[in-house]
């Protein structure tokens, strides 16, 4: 179990997808540029059979912005998008309302 300290070492936040490419090395990931309000960010996310890019462009995601940087198939990604997955498909995990870019997750 994850005691409570451990989980609000979590940061979570809202950040904006500005830019999607094809990974170049793996059919079922993204290369994706994220704004978190302050900076541009760059994460490989394996979310390529469930969202076009078109579907993709300016959307707000939840993004976990502390995580250490990993490089996956030759490209570095810089957090990580949350998202759920069951037997029907995934589904980004997204704001419900207009929230500013940045926002903390609570």
């Amino acid at each position: 179990m994850l005691s409570f300290d451990d989980f609000k070492k979590i940061e979570l936040k809202v950040a904006q997808i500005k830019e999607v490419k094809e990974h170049p090395n793996a059919d079922r990931l993204y290369v994706l540029q994220v704004d978190t309000g302050g900076e541009v960010r760059q994460i490989v996310a394996g979310i390529r059979k469930a969202y076009t890019p078109e579907q993709l462009i300016n959307r707000k995601v939840i993004l976990v912005a502390n995580l250490e940087p990993a490089t996956i198939r030759g490209e570095v990604s810089n957090g990580m998008l949350l998202a759920a997955s069951d037997v029907n498909g995934m589904a980004l995990l997204m704001p419900e309302k207009d929230i500013a870019i940045g926002s903390i997750v609570k």
